[in-house]
């Protein structure tokens, strides 16, 4: 007997939330490739360091003594001495390893994952007392997911204000936990429905150098536990977390929802590793200034051009980015803090014109009030550029007019640390060993580094965790 027609209908294609759940349950270690393992071992490497030199900031320390206030745990805190529950550990190591912005970035998808992926599976993995495979592993699922989900946006949370470090971060974050929770994928899809109504970040920040961007990764990852441990208790949440009429790109984008792809996804799932794409940071700034400060760097060593030869500077950066390091113009000729200026392209061109370098010391209190790079500042405007190819790059041109009429120009199309430019797993412990070294010392530095480059021999990621505290 035929069935009816209604009986051959095609199945609805589930949700992006049970997909991904999917994928996050059944990933197993041995089906990670080797190279992707490395390449994993070496951002969390680059985060650790990060997270350390945080710890010589003053932000770090008001902020672990508010922590401190809400109560003691046992859970480690990178680079310190205290001890937090669960939850709070997880929010302060977020902070410290987005504390100097420093960290890496997805570039397609624009957003910092493993400031709040390491975070989680650090605190999730020693909690459960798991081994350094299985916090590897639960990493390299929430930085694949983190970076298919900030793609499916195309750049547009940060046009219409949201940061989706702390948006993303907490639906990529559930799954991490609920897999180290060992949850069904049922459990994991109502997770990430959970996780809608706890997921936040605003670029606010940006008015005024507010720290509040530094909390969003860390507070990605306690929203996250928590939503998977309401899941795991049987808590329901929506099932269209991300498609739903009111789900996450619906709710944030406005109209920018229209552009979104959200084939994105799902797309290479398994085989594709965007974890390959994650852009490791040469300077200590917002990615979005990197191309321009490279510009102005390169003008300085090749034409070695005075500031009072100066008459202007016209930076171009692509369109998608201008509110981010551009505006309010005022502000950003003279930003107010060290937070302020790593999102100003005028302070770091002028800065990069003046001394040839943008690292860590530009953002001492002195040099943000040296008055020769705040009136070199003063004479950056900014444009935009018309062959930017944003998000694959993050490029950036700065064009020098001098008094007597010369014009000096460089364009850094390629970003440096972006897929066809990267930087090298060499480089990274380079970086990991100079900011290590600004707070501990060099038997210490190589100590943490080996630790790390052998997690997937770890045993038990608590002491791993405990390894990367000053009790140690």
């Amino acid at each position: 007997m035929n069935k009816p027609a209604a009986e051959l209908a095609i199945k609805p294609k589930p949700f992006l939330s049970a997909e991904l759940a999917d994928f996050a349950s059944a990933l197993r270690f041995g089906d990670i490739p080797e190279d992707v393992r490395l390449r994993a071992k070496h951002l969390i490497l680059d985060a650790i360091g990060i997270a350390h030199a945080s710890t010589g900031y003053d932000f770090a320390h008001r902020t672990l003594n508010a922590m401190c206030e809400l109560g003691a745990g046992d859970q480690p805190v990178i680079g310190m001495s205290a001890r937090l529950t669960l939850r709070d550990s997880v929010l302060m190591n977020g902070f410290l390893i987005h504390g100097l912005d420093y960290d890496d970035t997805h570039v397609p998808g624009v957003i910092h994952a493993t400031a709040s992926c390491l975070p989680t599976a650090l605190g999730v993995a020693a909690h459960a007392e798991l081994s350094g495979r299985d916090l590897l592993a639960a990493y390299i699922v929430g930085m694949e997911i983190a970076a298919r989900l900030g793609a499916v946006a195309k750049g547009g949370f940060h046009q219409v204000g949201f940061h989706p470090t702390g948006l993303i971060g907490t639906f990529a974050c559930s799954l991490i936990a609920g897999r180290l929770f060992g949850m069904s994928p049922q459990q994991l899809a109502m997770a990430q429905g959970i996780a809608l109504s706890v997921a936040s970040g605003s670029l606010e920040f940006l008015q005024d150098g507010a720290w509040t961007k530094r909390l969003h990764p860390g507070w990605a990852g306690a929203a996250a536990i928590t939503a998977a441990t309401l899941a795991r208790h049987g808590f329901v949440g929506p099932g269209a977390a991300y498609e739903g009429r009111f789900g996450l790109y619906a709710s944030h984008l406005g109209s920018f929802a229209e552009q979104c792809d959200y084939a994105l996804a799902t797309a290479g799932l398994g085989s594709t590793w965007e974890i390959h794409q994650v852009a490791i940071k040469p300077l200590p700034a917002c990615h979005f200034t990197h191309g321009c400060a490279d510009a102005a760097r390169h003008i300085h060593h090749t034409y070695s051009v005075r500031s009072e030869e100066i008459k202007s500077v016209r930076a171009l950066v692509p369109k998608e980015v201008v509110k981010t390091v551009c505006e309010p113009i005022a502000n950003k000729r003279q930003p107010a803090n060290s937070y302020d200026a790593q999102f100003s392209i005028p302070y770091t061109v002028a800065t990069a014109l003046l001394h040839g370098s943008f690292g860590l010391t530009a953002l001492e209190d002195a040099k943000l009030r040296d008055p020769a790079v705040l009136a070199l500042a003063a004479k950056v405007s900014c444009e935009v550029d018309p062959a930017a190819e944003f998000p694959r790059y993050y490029s950036g041109e700065v064009i020098v007019t001098t008094h007597d009429g010369r014009e000096l120009r460089h364009r850094e199309h390629i970003n440096r640390g972006s897929i066809d430019r990267p930087i090298s797993n060499a480089d990274i412990i380079a970086k990991f060993m100079e900011n290590m070294q600004t707070v501990t010392s060099l038997a210490r530095a190589e100590e943490v580094r080996d630790r790390v480059l052998g997690l997937d021999e770890v045993g038990n990621a608590a002491e791993f965790l405990n390894a990367l505290s000053s009790r140690h």
